[in-house]
């Protein structure tokens, strides 16, 4: 027995975030990128599910982290279907590529951890569990997300991931903003640092920080509010599939944010 259907509006906005008519609006984006047009993997059957309710599953799982078992009777299918379900439409869910924007729109850049059970990926971090490190970028004005890097070990510094998991490329041609962990790449913008010999920032150079630290803490917001897809707090698939979850997860953020 279906227990939650996108059906039933009232169902969606506790385990989505969204809104009922931005529900729709992931609906029709999935489905302009083919998501009626994907079998269920196994010859001759059909989804037992329809398409709003495959994607008010995906969205569910994110949001609520369910292991597979919890999930699947909720909405009437098996732990296997679900997770075929979500195999299946996750990457559709993702974040459109980031377009080339006028050069006054700056990008906000980041990296959290995500715990991470796959150690494949995951490595020993700051925070003492096997994490990976995730790469988000902002548009400073819209502070929507525009690009999310690939996920790489957590016990690597942001400056590093900055360069290995793509987001640079991503963000090619656009002013970047981040913290002083950004130090060695010349291209981002950081806050100005101490003289070594401990004396005190100029005004100007203090005020400027300061001008910094406020436009920076939008792409924290971001996170946070990304964070409140359960599943970016314990990571349990394969590791190869955080990357789809994560721009699923930014591109949730955004319509939640645009409204």
């Amino acid at each position: 027995m279906q227990v939650i259907t996108a059906a039933h509006p009232e169902w969606i906005f506790p385990f989505t975030g969204l809104q009922p008519a931005q529900f729709r609006k992931l609906v029709r984006l999935v489905a302009e990128r083919g998501g009626d047009a994907i079998a269920d993997g196994r010859p001759g059957r059909q989804w037992a599910l329809d398409l709003p309710d495959r994607v008010l599953l995906v969205a569910a799982y994110w949001r609520t982290n369910l292991t597979m078992r919890q999930i699947g009777p909720l909405f009437g299918v098996s732990h296997s279907a679900a997770h075929r379900v979500i195999d299946a439409l996750g990457p559709l869910l993702a974040l459109a590529p980031v377009r080339r924007r006028p050069v006054e729109q700056i990008a906000v850049v980041d990296g959290t951890l995500i715990p991470t059970r796959d150690h494949r990926l995951a490595a020993r971090s700051k925070n003492y569990r096997y994490s990976t490190n995730l790469q988000v970028a902002i548009d400073a004005s819209t502070r929507l997300v525009v690009a999310v890097g690939d996920p790489q070990p957590g016990n690597r510094n942001d400056t590093i991931v900055y360069r290995s998991s793509g987001i640079e490329e991503k963000l090619d041609g656009r002013p970047v903003m981040a913290d002083g962990g950004y130090r060695g790449n010349p291209e981002v913008i950081i806050p100005y640092r101490k003289p070594a010999d401990g004396s005190d920032l100029p005004d100007w150079k203090q005020a400027l920080n300061v001008e910094h630290r406020t436009v920076r803490a939008g792409v924290e917001h971001a996170l946070a509010r990304m964070k409140c897809f359960k599943i970016l707090r314990d990571y349990r698939r394969a590791a190869h599939t955080l990357a789809d979850a994560a721009s699923g997860i930014a591109n949730l953020h955004n319509i939640i944010l645009a409204g």
